[in-house]
């Protein structure tokens, strides 16, 4: 669920989009995250048998040379949008039954921009992400600049953020 953070002065509230705050009270042992880990290991082995973590297949998009990566990501926006409309449509609940509550969220031009320089880092780097930890583990070693660099950018965002224009 999406909260508020309000700031000094009455009239001025900004959303905290970014910020969801799990409120399930349901409590596991340990070992339960393991289903975390091999799920994981699983949707790296698809990412990679798919190519969608090749540097190629990101160039071509780049380019504009090849659909591979657009209908990937096409696939994967169309059953986002599906599933979403399925959960509000039947009101569909978590496999612990609790109930799903998914947020409208507001625009910002900061959203764009936000975009652009993601859209910019990812031409340059040839790597999403998503895929950064795949790629790691397929031995692609030099990525980890790409991550180091992602969460250096997450940090500075945080320490930013009420700066940056909205």
């Amino acid at each position: 669920m999406l909260r508020k953070k309000e700031t000094n002065t009455d009239f001025e509230t900004r959303s905290l989009d970014a910020v969801c705050i799990n409120e399930s009270k349901l409590k596991h042992p340990w070992w339960y995250h393991f289903k975390y880990f091999f799920t994981g290991i699983l949707f790296g082995i698809i990412l990679t048998k798919s190519e969608v973590i090749s540097w190629f297949r990101i160039q071509e998009m780049f380019r504009l040379q090849s659909f591979h990566m657009y209908g990937v990501i096409g696939s994967a926006v169309v059953t986002g949008a599906v599933s979403v409309f399925l959960i509000k449509k039947f009101r569909i609940k978590t496999i612990y039954g609790e109930a799903i509550d998914l947020q409208a969220k507001s625009f910002n031009k900061g959203q764009v921009i936000g975009g652009l320089l993601f859209g910019f880092g990812w031409a340059m780097t040839g790597a999403c992400p998503g895929p950064l930890f795949a790629l790691i583990g397929n031995g692609a070693l030099i990525i980890t600049v790409s991550l180091i660099s992602a969460i250096a950018g997450t940090w500075v965002y945080g320490l930013l953020r009420d700066k940056l224009p909205h």
